[in-house]
């Protein structure tokens, strides 16, 4: 029987290295002047104009670690973002909740999680825990019209005041026309620091939800390669370092 000697084992087992790093790279598209694309329609502080944003630093350093470059970029129609990274046009989603690969079949999930994102209660007047839904019942409770995390687990046994955006959501805590608005944690922060708003962070959250990066179907071969930088950088401290530095209060 032919047998390979030792140094030509491990020529062999070199040059299968290098063809499957080539065809990990051959996944990707052929501009190099081009980073990859990760879209996303949260806004600061996970994108931010200058680039100091949670996503902004987290995504180019994942993809840094496996030798490519990336960034995130934000959308202004959540559901454009989708499209556009389902069809190709991106690259993937940087930050979506887990099952989104059942609505749009050409997206893959890093199984890593990128973050809890936390949908919390904020009141001006009142202070409480918010251990379930139920410490809310006597409270006149601001929503954002379509926010499905909120709007399934209310019956009618609630004083509800919808709106379309953060801004007139807000706008109710400040002109004392709710007791309680309800959105996300980071983005709350971020918005009663930026109006001066002399607000209350109630906790613990009402949801927590893992949210998740997606890959295209064209990087499949890059989901395992990610989803290892990420762990890797959550055991090094690196990834520690970008949550405080764009998400803790300042």
């Amino acid at each position: 029987m032919f047998s390979l000697s030792s140094d030509s084992r491990v020529q062999a087992c070199r040059l299968a290295g290098m063809l499957a790093l080539l065809w990990v790279f051959a996944q990707v598209p052929a501009s190099a002047d081009e980073p990859l694309r990760l879209n996303t329609g949260v806004g600061a502080p996970y994108i931010q104009a200058d680039k100091r944003g949670f996503l902004d630093l987290l995504v180019p350093e994942i993809f840094r670690r496996i030798g490519l470059e990336a960034e995130a970029v934000g959308y202004p129609a959540s559901e454009r973002a989708m499209i556009n990274a389902n069809r190709g046009i991106d690259d993937g989603v940087a930050m979506r909740v887990k099952g989104l690969e059942a609505v749009y079949p050409n997206l893959l999930r890093v199984p890593e999680k990128v973050i809890d994102n936390e949908f919390v209660a904020y009141s001006r007047r009142h202070r409480f825990d918010t251990d379930s839904l139920e410490a809310l019942k006597p409270y006149q409770i601001g929503i954002i019209a379509g926010w499905k995390v909120f709007e399934s687990r209310f019956d009618g046994g609630y004083a509800l005041t919808r709106v379309q955006d953060a801004e007139q959501l807000f706008n109710l805590l400040a002109n004392d026309r709710a007791d309680v608005v309800l959105f996300e944690r980071w983005q709350g922060n971020r918005l009663i620091r930026e109006r001066g708003l002399d607000a209350w962070l109630l906790l613990p959250p009402l949801v927590s939800t893992e949210m998740f990066m997606y890959l295209h179907v064209k990087h499949a071969a890059l989901v395992e390669p990610i989803a290892e930088a990420l762990r890797a950088m959550k055991a090094d401290g690196t990834y520690r370092r970008i949550f405080e530095q764009s998400l803790e209060p300042r």
